[in-house]
């Protein structure tokens, strides 16, 4: 695999498991309005496009549900207390992460989790290797759109030039592709590797440390 100096994460899927605590939030908001819970299966396949269309695909008529901003209200309230009831890094992430920064390399997240939640996990988890982390927001356009990998890699000051993206859904996929960088498409993620197969990924890894073997 080939060397780089500058690593562009995803969060969720990706770095942290999150997927229990985002499964609570959504069921706890589907019971305050006597709605249909999901799975933890189900939830796998809502998540990647942020909370809102999280929502979306959880709810009854989608956006078109006349609740649907009280759910997601009721949502984000409820995760902002129970985002680290069961959140955690995944295996190896963080002698990964200290490698790679004993090795000199700069890293970033960029997340489509809304802005404050991104930050504040960036914080608890990953603050001595990372200090930029961008989340969704109002003033900035989220992936699959290139301009929070572009921010991340200004905040850095970093060019594309030996920069990747790693990631595990299809948004990220087609994310590092707008932003003209590879991707690098994890499978301990929200992902099976036939379906980012087809969405057009191309290198696959199956543990952390695997960033780290050249």
């Amino acid at each position: 695999m080939k060397q780089f100096d500058n690593y562009i994460f995803d969060l969720d899927g990706t770095l942290l498991s999150t997927l229990g605590d985002l499964t609570t939030s959504t069921n706890y908001a589907m019971r305050a309005f006597n709605m249909p819970e999901h799975s933890i299966d189900e939830v796998r396949k809502f998540v990647g496009n942020g909370i809102r269309k999280l929502i979306e695909r959880a709810i009854p008529q989608g956006i078109e549900n006349p609740q649907y901003e009280q759910v997601y209200n009721v949502f984000m309230e409820h995760y902002l207390k129970h985002s680290l009831d069961t959140t955690k890094p995944y295996d190896g992430i963080m002698d990964m992460l200290k490698t790679l920064k004993g090795n000199g390399k700069r890293m970033a997240i960029v997340s489509n989790k809304y802005c404050t939640a991104t930050e504040e996990l960036c914080q608890h988890f990953f603050n001595e290797y990372i200090n930029v982390a961008i989340g969704e927001s109002e003033r900035i356009k989220k992936k699959p759109a290139p301009d929070t990998v572009i921010e991340a890699m200004e905040r850095l000051g970093i060019t594309r030039e030996n920069t990747v993206y790693v990631g595990d859904s299809e948004v990220d996929i087609a994310t590092a592709r707008n932003s003209g960088i590879p991707c690098i498409s994890v499978l301990w993620g929200f992902r099976e590797k036939d379906f980012l197969i087809e969405n057009g990924g191309k290198t696959f890894i199956e543990h952390p440390r695997q960033l780290t073997e050249w």
